[in-house]
């Protein structure tokens, strides 16, 4: 099968053929049929977080299943899906307690004396996020994916496993957004307009979008805004705290920036909470006035909107087919696997917020 393969940081995809196993008792076989662009892969890519290569990069996807192991029972062949890089075993302590999203359990991957999933000329390539979605095929554990709607078109789907899921799910699940509060967005690409959709879903009643780029006003409003301020052009935290009279009750970073994150907490009234959902690079530190914290302020992460992806993932699927969820205006773009450096480069300049692979 033809995949897009990371050999060198720095360095552009290159368009080779991989070859991919069968499914174990476990794991599913998809094709791929749609797969996003995701700044993530990006932070690998440039090497802000390491990962082992050469490996076959992607992770926002979806597709129909081609085959199933012995034992798989939440998926069968002929099923649309979308993937989730939060693979779940389904009982350690992170599962059992209701946080799948932070499962680490092993048993989601081969074992290192099994064959690999995916080689390259005899040679192992490793998985990437669990799924290695820049390809025609993936092969996953049946707890990687979760099946859907056939009327909900794929592409569309695809954003839904990993931008959309982490910014409707931080505002939803790791804030608890409650009708009425006040919210600021830092970041309008997929996953800052997810957290503003997120946002006006759960009834805030102030969603300010931040951004360096003026001409994201419109596309942040469509998504829910109701208000935009050009961080280019003035102190957003200024700006904040004199429009909501005293800080948001819940702010939200979707850049992955040690100075915006900051900006978050600084944004903050008393008693609010900021949700750091970027990716900060390896090695970045943020600071904070010791004395806000005084006022009951909070500040944490959220990690793939802290999901329960096979149940979160199937009713955002229905919020968009009833209107409520936004994802027609998200993709800025369709391309081709060949055409997926042109994508990143796209993305680097900042205009865009989805660019998404669609595969025959």
């Amino acid at each position: 099968m033809k995949a897009a393969v990371l050999r060198e940081v720095g360095k552009p995809l290159q368009i080779e053929d991989v070859q991919i196993n069968k499914p174990g008792p476990r794991e599913v076989l998809i094709r791929t049929k749609a797969a996003g662009l995701c700044h993530s892969d990006l932070h690998f890519m440039e090497g802000s977080y390491p990962h082992p290569l050469p490996a076959v990069l992607g992770h926002e996807s979806a597709g129909v299943v081609e085959a199933v192991g012995s034992e798989v029972r939440t998926v069968k062949v002929g099923d649309h899906v979308i993937t989730c890089l939060s693979a779940y075993c389904g009982h350690c302590e992170s599962c059992l307690t209701g946080r799948l999203s932070l499962c680490v359990s092993p048993e989601t991957k081969r074992d290192s004396g099994d064959e690999p999933r995916l080689t390259q000329n005899g040679a192992p390539l490793p998985q990437f996020l669990n799924l290695s979605s820049f390809a025609e095929y993936m092969l996953i554990h049946e707890h990687a994916c979760v099946s859907i709607r056939k009327d909900m078109p794929l592409d569309r789907a695809a954003l839904i496993g990993c931008s959309v899921m982490t910014g409707v799910g931080a505002a939803i699940h790791t804030s608890g957004v409650r009708p009425g509060e006040t919210v600021a967005v830092i970041g309008c690409g997929g996953v800052g307009l997810s957290a503003i959709n997120g946002a006006a879903i759960a009834g805030a009643g102030r969603i300010i979008a931040i951004d360096m780029f003026g001409a994201k006003d419109n596309l942040a409003r469509e998504f829910g805004a109701t208000d935009f301020i050009d961080a280019s052009k003035t102190d957003a935290v200024k700006e904040v705290l004199e429009m909501t009279r005293g800080g948001v009750h819940h702010a939200f970073e979707a850049i992955g920036l040690s100075k915006t994150a900051e900006q978050a907490f600084n944004m903050l009234r008393r008693g609010g909470t900021a949700n750091i959902i970027g990716m900060i690079p390896l090695g970045q530190n943020i600071t904070l006035p010791g004395a806000a914290f005084l006022g009951e302020k909070r500040i944490q992460g959220s990690l793939m909107g802290s999901n329960r992806f096979p149940v979160d993932m199937p009713r955002l699927v229905d919020f968009y087919m009833s209107g409520k969820l936004k994802l027609d205006e998200m993709i800025s773009q369709r391309i081709r696997l060949d055409q997926v450096n042109e994508g990143f480069d796209d993305m680097k300049k900042g205009g865009l917020a989805r660019s998404v692979i669609v595969f025959d």
